[in-house]
C-alpha cells in the first residue's frame, strides 16, 4: 500500500529548524549569563580579598608607625642620656683640673713674676701678670712648656706700666712689664711630678 504525505513537509522543517535554533539561542544566552554571573562573582570575591588585605595592610602600617614613633622617642631619650653620660665623664674627668693648674702655678712661677688674674675657658687659660723682665716672662713660657699639666704657652702682649704696688703705696714711679700669656692645659693624664713645690712668690717692694 502507497502511503502519499500531503503535509507541507517543508514548512514543517522550516518550523523545526526555528525551534531548534530558538533553543540554541536561549541555550546561548543562559550560558552567556551564566558565565558573566561567574565572573562577577569571582572579581567581586577577588575585590573583597584585596579590599580584607588593604585593610589589613593599613592596620599593619598604623601599628609600624607607631613603633617607629616609640624607637624614635627611645632613640632621642637615648641620646639624651648619653650626652648627660658624657657630660659627667668629662666632669669627673676635669674635677681636678683647678687644683692641678693652680698647683702648677705655684710650681712654674717664677720669682719676680706675680699674676693679676687668671681665666680658663675649656683647657686654654689666659694669665695676665707682671714681671720684672722680659727674661723672667721667658723663664715663665719654658716652665709651662715643661709641665706635665700644661703647654703650649704663647705670649699674647707684654708693656711697661707703672709698678701697682708703688703707685699704691705712693713711692715713686716705678715702671713694671705687664705681660698676658696662654696656654693649654691638658686632659690626659700626666706622669707623677715629684718635684717639690715651689716658694710662694714674693711680694713686690714699694
Amino acid at each position: 500500500m502507497i502511503r502519499i504525505n500531503l503535509l507541507p513537509h517543508r514548512e514543517q522543517k522550516r518550523q523545526a529548524r526555528q525551534r531548534q535554533f530558538i533553543s540554541i539561542a536561549v541555550g546561548l544566552a543562559l550560558l552567556a549569563l551564566s558565565v558573566v554571573g561567574l565572573v562577577h562573582v569571582i572579581l567581586s570575591s577577588q575585590i573583597d580579598h584585596q579590599q580584607g588585605a588593604n585593610k589589613l595592610l593599613k592596620t599593619e602600617i598604623a601599628k609600624l608607625d607607631e613603633q617607629i614613633k616609640e624607637i624614635d622617642r627611645l632613640r632621642e631619650q637615648t641620646q639624651a642620656l648619653l650626652a648627660r653620660k658624657q657630660v659627667v665623664e668629662t666632669l669627673q674627668t676635669n674635677r681636678t683640673e683647678a687644683v692641678h693648674l693652680l698647683d702648677q702655678m705655684v710650681r712654674q712661677l717664677p720669682d719676680g713674676v706675680y699674676l693679676r688674674s687668671l681665666r680658663q675657658s675649656g683647657p686654654k687659660i689666659t694669665l695676665v701678670g707682671y714681671a720684672q723682665s722680659n727674661a723672667r716672662v721667658s723663664t715663665l713660657m719654658r716652665n709651662i712648656e715643661t709641665s706635665p699639666w700644661l703647654m703650649q704657652p704663647e705670649l699674647v702682649e707684654i708693656k711697661s706700666v707703672a709698678n701697682p704696688a708703688a703707685v699704691k703705696g705712693g713711692g715713686q714711679d716705678q715702671r713694671i712689664n705687664e705681660f698676658t700669656l696662654t696656654f693649654q692645659l691638658k686632659r690626659e693624664k700626666p706622669p707623677t711630678d715629684s718635684r717639690p713645690a715651689a716658694p710662694p712668690p714674693k711680694p713686690a717692694k714699694a
